[in-house]
Parts: structure tokens; sequence; C-alpha cells
């Protein structure tokens, strides 16, 4: 029977390889060796074969000595320089050092194996190759994912696609070139302070500092001090000048999110600075020029609000210079599987996971919700099942059961009759192979690989099973 190491590796069949050694007997065991591992392997008895090799095929793994006539192989790795592209060269001497083997890598080499040595040490080389340019490539696709939703479906840290939310993105893009006053509409929880941010980060006050402040989280009696600061003796406790939010502004902007709670004596004061370009703090008889941009953000009606008598109008002109309005997400229900995959990917690196994405089950949840909550309730959503998908791919059960997913608590006797083993075996088994072709919307190869059996297997258990796709 064949030993464990020389079993075709699947994940190498068909990779190229090239042996450059000027021992014969060295280049024909380890091309049996490695055929023998799957690998399609050419040789060459130096490094000028060993350029030529290269210039002619694209290998994915070179094994190469370091002591040859004519060309050696630290000045094959000199010479082929940006030509290996993404081929893992792996160095072989019985004369090497740890000198040695540091000056090769630094030359380009992956990793340095010293003569003689065991087969089973060239395989487990090429296998640890094998996995970091596996990790090389997953890492580059995740990258180039990102850049593509970064790219054409981004304003700031935003991402969209639906024809409603373009269209924002275009207008806070023109937007951002000018220090105009901005009025950003939209429900609690669609993204007004990464527009604003957006807008901020795109213009050229970028440099400058951005401050948000909530006009609903402050108490009343706080808030003048915080907007506009206040003197040492002013009142009691204030022991100390202290500059305003506007003043920490200075040059940049100030975001005023839920200007509509902004009480009626503030807005009088908003209203000169916006007028006049300067503050008074409190407690002092003199006035302070600035130069702030001023971007406001309202879940509420404001022409409602000043028919009521709680908004001023003249503010309202002067925050309503240039507005752009949010749609919730329940009127752009385009953008949830974008979200849900920028999403995923964010809480792939902040929670240490590895998965692939949502099962069409999932997400027909998700697009079936209403969405009171906005992107807001999406992100935590999301989060949530990362947090509880213990597969690489988010399930039905991973979300909320207010969106429609089965809780999976039945008991074991409600499936079971009997005590027969073989029987739950096979009720189990069906389930399972159910619910992963559920999750992967009936793809077949997708299903095989949740359930971590060949893709053969698979068909063979659906017949066998009788499940109807």
């Amino acid at each position: 029977m064949m030993n464990k190491q020389f079993e075709i590796d699947l994940e190498s069949k068909g990779k190229h390889l090239l042996v450059i050694d000027d021992e014969e007997n060295m280049r024909h065991m380890l091309s049996n060796l490695l055929k023998r591992l799957g690998y399609l392997v050419d040789t060459a008895s130096d490094g000028f074969e060993g350029l030529e090799a290269v210039k002619k095929k694209r290998y994915a793994f070179i094994l190469c000595d370091l002591r040859m006539p004519k060309m050696g192989g630290m000045d094959f790795l000199k010479s082929v320089g940006d030509q290996l592209g993404s081929t893992t060269v792996i160095m072989m001497s019985a004369y090497g050092n740890m000198d040695t083997a540091l000056e090769a890598m630094k030359l380009g080499a992956y990793d340095y194996i010293s003569k003689p040595f065991k087969t089973d040490e060239v395989h487990l080389a090429l296998k640890k190759a094998e996995e970091r340019e596996s990790l090389r490539r997953e890492n580059q696709r995740l990258k180039e994912r990102i850049q593509k939703i970064e790219g054409d479906y981004n304003f700031g840290s935003m991402v969209a696609k639906s024809k409603p939310m373009k269209s924002v993105f275009m207008l806070a893009g023109k937007v951002a070139q000018y220090s105009t006053t901005v009025l950003i509409y939209g429900e609690s929880g669609t993204g007004k302070e990464l527009i604003a941010r957006g807008i901020h980060f795109k213009g050229e006050r970028m440099k400058m500092p951005l401050v948000p402040v909530n006009c609903g989280g402050i108490p009343e009696n706080l808030l003048e001090s915080e907007l506009f600061g206040y003197i040492k003796g002013s009142f009691t406790g204030a022991d100390r000048d202290k500059k305003g939010l506007f003043e920490v502004a200075d040059g940049g902007t100030i975001f005023l999110d839920e200007i509509g709670e902004l009480p009626m004596p503030l807005q009088v004061k908003l209203l000169r600075v916006l007028q006049e370009n300067e503050i008074r703090p409190i407690g002092s008889s003199k006035t302070k020029k600035i130069n702030v941009r001023v971007i406001a953000a309202t879940s509420r009606n404001l022409e409602e609000e000043i028919k009521r008598g709680a908004f001023r109008e003249d503010l309202f002109y002067r925050l309503n210079v240039i507005t752009i309005n949010l749609p919730p997400l329940r009127d752009r229900m385009e953008d949830i599987p974008l979200l849900c995959q920028y999403f995923v990917d964010q809480f792939n690196k902040r929670l240490n996971k590895d998965i692939k994405g949502i099962s069409p089950a999932a997400l027909s949840l998700l697009i079936k919700h209403s969405w009171p909550g906005n992107v807001r309730e999406l992100e935590n959503i999301i989060e949530r099942a990362a947090v509880l998908s213990e597969k690489k791919i988010i399930l039905p059960e991973n979300l909320p059961p207010e969106l429609g997913a089965k809780s999976g608590t039945r008991r074991m006797d409600d499936f079971f009759e009997g005590f027969s083993l073989k029987a739950a075996q096979r009720v189990i088994e069906k389930r399972l192979i159910a619910r992963a072709l559920e999750a992967t919307g009936g793809n077949r190869t997708k299903a095989s690989e949740l359930l971590e059996i060949s893709h053969p297997s698979l068909l063979s258990k659906i017949k066998s099973h009788n499940i109807l796709i």
C-alpha cells in the first residue's frame, strides 16, 4: 500500500513544477516523487536551463539546488528577477547554513531544505507553500472584492448600488468641493453622519477637524456652553476658559445631528453664527471670528416644525442651501446583498471569522423585512449572525426570529421513531443535505462543500434519500 505522503494531492494535481539540480539522480528521484504527488514536473540541470524554462512556462513552484556548475541557485534567483511573478521558489543544498538561507530568502526564495532530506520534508515544504499561496490568493480576492465595492459603489464608508443612492453619492461628491452649508434629511439609521463624514473627508477641509454634535443628546442647559464655550467666572463652576465645539472645529466642519431638536433660544444664536461667521462665548463681551463649515441633519420634517412654531424659518433657509435626502432601506432593497457582503467582510476582520457570504434562504428573509431601523439595524443583524454562525455561510437560523427564521429547537423525539441508530443516521443525513441545499439555493457543488463530502457522494445520497431539488 502506498505511504500517505505519496498519495496524489488533489489540490496540487495539474500544477507545474520545475526541478533545477545538476545531479541526475536527484532530478530523477524528485521527478518521480512529485509526479506521484500530482505535479506536472519539468527538470533543468543548471540555472541557465532553468532561466530558459521559466521564459517558456509559468511554474507554480521551483525546487532549485544552491551549488551547480555554470549557474548556481543564487545567481539564478538574481537573474530571474521579476519573471518569477507568483512562483514559489524552494532552495536545496548540502552546503548551506542560516546565513545562506536568509540571503536566498532576501532574493525571493520562500523556503530552504538542507540535503540530504527525507521525501516527506519535500512534501511538507510544498504543502506549506501551497497553503501560503492559497492564503495569498484569498487575500487578493478579498482586497479586489472590497476595492470593487469601495470603488464602484461607495461614498466615504457608505456602500450602495441603487439608483437613489447613486444620486445621493453624486450630489454629495459635488458638494464636498465647496464650503456650502448642507442639510441632510433621513430616518434614523440611514447613515446621515456617514454622508457628512464623506463630504468632509473628500473636500479641501479634510485635514482639519470634523466635530460631530448630537443636538438632542446634550441637556439644554449645557448645550450653549458646549457649542460656544465660556470664560472663567461666567457662572458657578467655570474655573477656567473653555473652547466651544464651534471653535474646536475652526477651519474644519461641524456636524449638527438632529438639528430639529435644537432649543429655540439656541436657534437664534446659531443663526448669528451662520450669518456673521462669529461666536460669543458665555460671559464674554467680545465675539470671535471662526471659519467653520456647517453640515446639519435631521429625521424631522423641518417645514412642518416651522408651521407649528418649533423651528425658525430664517434658520431653515440658512441651513437649506443644499439638501440631501437619504432614502430609507425599505425603498432601496437592491442594496441589501451588497451591504450584507460589505458587513460580512468587516466582521470577518473584526471577529476573526471566515464567512464567505449569506445563503439565498437567509438573504430572502432579509429582503422581506421592512427595516424600521434601516442600515444600522441591518449591520446589527449581520454582526449577530456572524457571531452565531458555525459555518462559512450565514444560514436562516443565524438570523433573529422576528425575521421569520426557524428556531430549530425541536426535540430529537420529534424526528425519530423507535431506537434504531441506522434509521436515526439516515434521518439526520437527509435533513442536513436538505438544509445545505436550501442554504445554497440548490447549488449542489456548494452544498457538498458545506457538508464536507465529495460532489459525487452528494449526488448519490440525494438519489438514495429521494430528495427533491
